[in-house]
């Protein structure tokens, strides 16, 4: 074999080496914090997690303690599952008899407000709508699981009745202080969205004219007549708002207009803006 030949197989093996490097996939752990990190797991015990990053030798020790869950490249997820505790600042039964009490505290839980659907026009809200889409919002959720930071989405049920029992609805849910809110829900995850809207009416008129002939006594008489239609298109302008909280802090806000004036063009934006936050993952 030549040199030449030497050195064209040498470049070679290094070419097809580091396209089989670039194409091995990776392990994926998601923190507590919404941290995605991609590597390669090299040892996993009760309480740390050694791993090394693409394409360099340096073991990394992160705590079990800090993980959420692993997606491994092998497609295998691990959930790493916390026991539920009640935080201090929450008041104790003993000392809260009233329908505000805190309700027992469950760590890596997200909760849905109801969803204030406004008319900013004449300011009325919609009982239907809010819990329509608060309902959406918690069906995404529940049907992209998958792509969820390691969270429990409380049932709507249970989120509902703890609020009617604190006396609080889609009426005045603004008003009450997150902090409030995550104590009576027992959760320290919460999606609070809101939905602006206006609703105009377009009118389009088409005409059309149409001509007929009769022939009485050798003459030609002709009839025109013209019909038109007018077709009227509601236009729904809407504005959502979208907010996301972790432990009392706000950790993602954003609001956004449909690019469409349907109906239901604004479940799109939800749709747009949840995939968007720090808790989903692709």
């Amino acid at each position: 074999m030549t040199l030449k030949k030497a050195i064209t197989l040498l470049i070679l093996v290094l070419i097809s080496t580091n396209v089989f490097a670039q194409a091995k996939k990776l392990d994926k752990i998601i923190t507590k914090d919404y941290q995605v990190i991609e590597c390669t797991i090299s040892k996993i015990s009760d309480k740390t997690v050694d791993y090394s990053m693409p394409n360099e030798t340096m073991i990394i020790e992160i705590a079990v303690s800090k993980i959420a869950r692993i997606d491994y490249a092998s497609g295998r997820s691990q959930t790493f599952a916390q026991a539920e505790t009640v935080p201090e600042s929450a008041p104790s039964q003993a000392n809260n008899t009233s329908v505000n009490q805190a309700a027992t505290f469950k760590q890596n839980t997200i909760a849905v407000l109801p969803v204030p659907f406004v008319n900013s026009e004449n300011m009325t809200d919609s009982e239907e709508m809010s819990k329509f889409a608060q309902n959406d919002i918690y069906n995404k959720l529940l049907d992209k699981s998958s792509h969820i930071v390691s969270l429990t989405v409380q049932d709507l049920r249970t989120t509902n009745s703890l609020l009617r029992k604190a006396g609080i609805d889609y009426k005045n849910i603004d008003e009450t202080p997150i902090d409030e809110l995550q104590k009576i829900l027992g959760v320290d995850n919460i999606i609070a969205a809101k939905v602006s809207y206006t609703v105009t009416q377009n009118q389009t008129t088409a005409a059309y004219t149409s001509q007929n002939a009769k022939v009485h006594d050798n003459k030609v008489k002709a009839n025109e007549s013209t019909v038109a239609n007018t077709n009227t298109q509601l236009l729904f302008d809407y504005h959502v708002y979208f907010d996301m909280y972790k432990n009392n802090t706000k950790i993602y806000t954003q609001n956004r207009k449909p690019l469409l004036n349907l109906k239901d063009s604004w479940m799109d934006t939800v749709s747009y803006l949840l995939k968007r936050s720090p808790i989903y993952v692709k």
